[in-house]
Parts: structure tokens; sequence; C-alpha cells
């Protein structure tokens, strides 16, 4: 059985679907995401790029190569087979992004994102300010990763992992005895790197299932590819606050408009997509109110609200083109 006869059955599988995909393109490490900050009021960063399909490439394999999500990569191409993209077809890396609202200091995580922001000290006076972005994973449903302010209380190199009695007993319940240390190594969850948060029980780690990176599968921490961790140890001290939070919906403006860039929400998350639609009009209006050159292109913000891309999205256009095209738009 070749390996493209292979992955439909994977899906059925379940368990055995990361073990189907293969490493990145010649064992090359995941890019990092860094940009000099854009200045302050502006929110735009990176840019959209894509990727021609390999032969016997998945969306999983791509996302791997080019350090992004999974979640990321499907949302920005709905209509592409996870399993089974056509070859020489071309896949969209969804690189471009609008910066959380929050300041831009320490760690900063968008759960619903599924991405962690660095924004490191700059070493000279004279040196731009940057952002550093990897893709993570989150706690699952019933497992969930927590929200607000705390910080880096630790760092370590080649963790060990001594698993809670509650995640021993869910494994136990499926059959699994886990030992109640796991050492070092390759089978180690925590993977080669471990930042301990300050909040009891809560990392930012490595792995040993790498595409579960950019999905809802932990007992409530973050893990990035092995790579990112490495990069994100040695650049982040201890002490270094870190912001969790909650932003399916974010608004920031680019060098030509403003944009919009719609997370799918988490599912516990107990807000009407009504109020957050209605919340994100009240501030959009908000924000033109400084560019009376500026109008709303209504049907560019519930494209963008409807389709979830994760895709910063224009909503405005300049008044004089409007009024030039009239109800065409």
């Amino acid at each position: 059985m070749n390996r493209r006869q292979f992955l439909p059955v994977a899906v059925v599988l379940g368990s055995m679907l990361f073990a189907s995909v293969a490493p990145p393109a010649h064992g090359q490490p995941a890019p990092v995401e860094r940009y000099v900050l854009p200045k302050p009021g502006s929110h735009l960063v990176g840019k959209v790029r894509s990727e021609i399909v390999r032969d016997e490439q998945t969306l999983l394999d791509i996302a791997r190569e080019q350090g992004v999500g999974q979640e990321e990569i499907l949302n920005a191409n709905p209509g592409v087979d996870r399993w089974l993209p056509r070859p020489g077809s071309e896949v969209i890396i969804p690189g471009r992004r609008l910066l959380p609202e929050a300041p831009r200091k320490g760690i900063v995580i968008n759960l619903p994102e599924y991405r962690l922001y660095y924004f490191p000290e700059p070493t000279k006076k004279s040196s731009p300010r940057e952002v550093i972005t990897f893709p993570i994973s989150v706690g699952r449903m019933d497992w969930k990763t927590p929200l607000g302010l705390t910080r880096i209380a630790s760092k370590q190199k080649d963790p060990s992992w001594t698993p809670p009695a509650s995640i021993r007993a869910e494994h136990e319940a499926d059959g699994e005895i886990l030992p109640k240390v796991v050492p070092p190594g390759p089978d180690n969850p925590l993977g080669a790197y471990a930042l301990r948060l300050g909040i009891s029980g809560y990392l930012i780690h490595g792995t040993d299932k790498e595409f579960g990176v950019g999905m809802r599968v932990t007992h409530g921490c973050m893990r990035l590819l092995p790579e990112h961790i490495e990069a994100l140890f040695r650049l982040a001290p201890v002490g270094t606050p870190v912001r969790l939070m909650n932003q399916p919906i974010k608004l920031g403006w680019g060098p030509d408009s403003l944009y919009l860039e719609v997370h799918p929400p988490l599912e516990e998350d107990d807000r009407p997509v009504e109020l957050l639609i209605a919340e994100t009009f009240e501030e959009i209006e908000r924000r033109l109110i400084s560019r009376p050159d500026l109008t709303l292109d209504e049907a560019a913000v519930k494209l963008a609200v409807i389709e979830k891309s994760g895709l910063p999205v224009a909503i405005t256009r300049p008044l004089q083109m409007s009024a030039a095209f009239g109800d065409r738009y």
C-alpha cells in the first residue's frame, strides 16, 4: 500500500494520524516568524504566501514544513482536502496577521488563534523593537488553558515529567498505565525544553507529537514545535510576563486600511456571536471617526465573520472610490 492509499485509512484510525505525516523536507527546521514592530496604532505584520503541493504531500506536511499550526492552515484553505490536496495546486500559508490588542511586552498568547507572540526587549537602544510569533497547542475543552496574567517562573532543559494524578487516572481508564515519572528523552511529552508558569501546573513546552501543534489537544499546557521552543527558551528570561487571552476577533490598522481578522471562537466561549459582532461594529465605527477619508465595506466585514479564515481582511475603502462606484459595492 503506498502512502496516498494509506492516508484515508489513517483518518479512520484516529490515534495513528500523526504517524502518517512525514517530517519537514530534508530535516530542515520550520522557519521562525520575526518582524519589526509596526508603529503604535498599527497592527499588521507579515504577509500571506503560498506553496505548491508536491506529490504525496498533505496539508499537515506543508504546515509542519512552513511552521504554522494545523487549525491555521485548515481555516485558510477551506476548500483543500486535508489528506489529499491535489499535487501542483496552490496552498495559502497564513503568514499575515494582526497583533492582539494587548501590551506589546513579554509573551502574549491568544488561545482561539493558537498562537504565541513574544515581544523581546531590544538588545541596544538603537535596535528596532520586534515581535516573534509561534503556533501553539492549547488545552482541550475539558482541560482548559487558563486566562489571565502570569509570568515565566522557571526554565528547564531536558525536563522530566511527573504526570498529575488526574492525568494518570485518565490514561488508566483508557487501559494505559503511566509511570510516576517520565524521564527526559524522545518519548517525553514535554519535549526538550519547558518554561514553567506562575500558575501552578501549567507550562509552555516542547512536544513529542509535533503534528498536534496548532490544535486543542493538551491538558492545559501550551506546546510548541521543537525548534520553536528551543528558540523561545533561549530568548525569554525567567520573570517574563505572560498574558493569556481569548480574542477570536481582532481589529487593527494596516498601512492602507482597517483590517479585521476572525478566528473560530473556543467551544466554551459563552459570549453570543451576535454580541461579538455588534461590539466589533461599534469598535470599527469608533476607529473610523479619525479617518473621514475612509468608508466601511460592510460586505467585507460580513464575509470575514462568515468565513473565519484567520486571515486579515481589509474592511475599508477610500470614500472617493465608494462614491464613484455607488451601489455596485
